[in-house]
């Protein structure tokens, strides 16, 4: 009888393997095959580690630090475990489940019900191995639920990956803003400094007659402004560090903060984009996506497989006697077998209904794939464009910044000879205070062009 058990399980696995899923072909990209403007590198990004592209040593040890501590992250991490094992569940339909059951009972009849006038008493004890309602897959719908949910386990994978390269450009960007930040308050603490030592002077000359009570009053406007400008960019580092904490998800020890100004963070300058049709399919959010169709995909095949019949087969075999002593003893044998066919005869539309309902989560799977790579396009082409300006943006303020600087040496001179009134060295300092301002911002935009390309062309491991 054992035989005859382990061939049944045996022919049940030979039968199961077929599906009626539709073969996959991955739809056409809905997008250029070029990039709008760009020529683009042999290499891609994907091919790069973040340690290549983020080369900074603090940077680099936030980032570590954030990969162990984000809470977002950590997440990302639980649901991959959590969607194995869902697919492990489902995969386990494939093998029949077998369990050992022992049972045993007493009874005793009494004699007015026997017969026999004599009170009866029974006793039985069993022990058998076996299976039930396993059904053979003879149409992969098992198979097919099963490869949904495979596929379902690789699209969370992908949006953990996805999940990664956000947070370290997250935290790379946050770092760079914190740098840039800082020197905008190193800036205004400059001005403030500068602006303070000519109202004194100012001061002095008024009291010796060289300098008007305008010139005093309009010194004092600008060295009050730069005052608030230095209280507002304080608070603005303060939120920048509790920003940083925040996506770190742990302090951050003080040996790790910018301590040099934004140009001296490394981001690698040249960020290969690549060719569109290798990078979008190589980004985690569209694998997933990719991912998400195959499980739509496999489910048509399930629900196509409930048109035909079922079959499932519930067996056991073992032992069993009238006393425990005995339950092992030659002859105590027990065996059963029922298979059962279940025909699909009528079921008010409703298979016809899921079938449907299978293809149209497929094509909507399909509208979110593309959906997804012309939303990676124009990631990758927004910041294309930018890169393509961002350093000529950058040489064009630091030139302002230099001609702002003659432009307040000249003015000053101008008015100490007594040529020009103060008020043109008030605009003039002001001038080269916002020109300033401007180069860090455009340096910072520059920066995190590098970190935005990193993340829109699919980051590496």
């Amino acid at each position: 009888m054992f035989r005859t058990f382990a061939a049944s399980l045996l022919a049940a696995s030979m039968l199961s393997a077929c599906t009626l899923a539709p073969s996959y072909e991955r739809p056409t990209l809905p997008v250029s095959t070029n990039w709008p403007g760009a020529t683009p590198p042999a290499s891609a990004v994907a091919d790069l580690a973040w340690t290549d592209v983020i080369i900074d040593p603090k940077v680099q040890g936030v980032v570590k630090l954030a990969l162990t501590e984000n809470r977002d992250l950590r997440i990302a991490v639980l649901n991959i475990e959590k969607a194995r094992a869902q697919y492990r569940v489902q995969r386990a339909s494939l093998l029949p489940a077998v369990s050992g059951t022992v049972s045993g009972s007493q009874g005793r009849t009494p004699g007015s019900l026997t017969g026999t006038g004599v009170a009866a008493e029974s006793e039985q004890v069993s022990a058998t191995v076996g299976f039930a309602a396993y059904e053979l897959d003879l149409f992969g719908r098992v198979r097919s639920l099963s490869a949904s949910a495979l596929q379902s386990y690789f699209a969370v994978a992908e949006n953990r990956r996805a999940a990664q390269i956000s947070l370290i450009a997250e935290v790379a960007s946050t770092y760079l803003n914190l740098a840039a930040d800082q020197d905008l308050l190193a800036l205004a603490q400059e001005t403030l400094k500068t602006r303070e030592a000519t109202l004194d002077l100012t001061r002095k000359r008024f009291d010796a007659g060289a300098a008007s009570q305008l010139d005093v009053s309009q010194i004092e406007t600008l060295t009050e402004q730069a005052r608030a400008d230095v209280g507002a960019y304080t608070a603005l580092v303060a939120q920048d560090r509790n920003a940083l904490r925040l996506v770190v998800g742990a302090e951050v020890p003080a040996d790790l903060l910018p301590s040099q100004p934004l140009t001296s963070v490394q981001i690698l300058a040249e960020i290969p984009a690549g060719l569109p049709s290798d990078v979008l399919t190589r980004r985690p959010d569209v694998l997933a996506a990719e991912h998400g169709l195959r499980a739509k995909n496999a489910n048509i095949g399930a629900a196509r497989a409930a048109f035909f019949p079922r079959i499932s087969l519930t067996g056991a075999t073992g032992t069993a006697s009238v006393g425990l002593d005995d339950l092992f003893t030659n002859g105590t044998g027990v065996w059963s077998f029922a298979p059962q066919v279940s025909l699909p005869i009528f079921s008010g539309g409703a298979n016809l209904a899921n079938l449907q309902g299978a293809r149209a989560d497929r094509d909507i799977a399909v509208a979110q794939y593309e959906k997804a790579v012309q939303t990676a396009f124009r990631e990758v082409a927004d910041a294309l464009a930018v890169k393509e300006t961002v350093d000529g943006r950058v040489a064009a303020q630091e030139r302002l910044a230099a001609a702002a600087s003659d432009s307040v040496r000249l003015s000053t001179a101008r008015y100490e000879r007594g040529v020009d009134s103060y008020l043109a060295v008030l605009d003039a300092q002001r001038t080269l205070f916002a020109a300033r301002q401007g180069v860090i911002a455009v340096r910072l935009i520059e920066a995190n062009n590098r970190v935005t390309l990193y993340k829109a062309l699919g980051g590496g491991a």
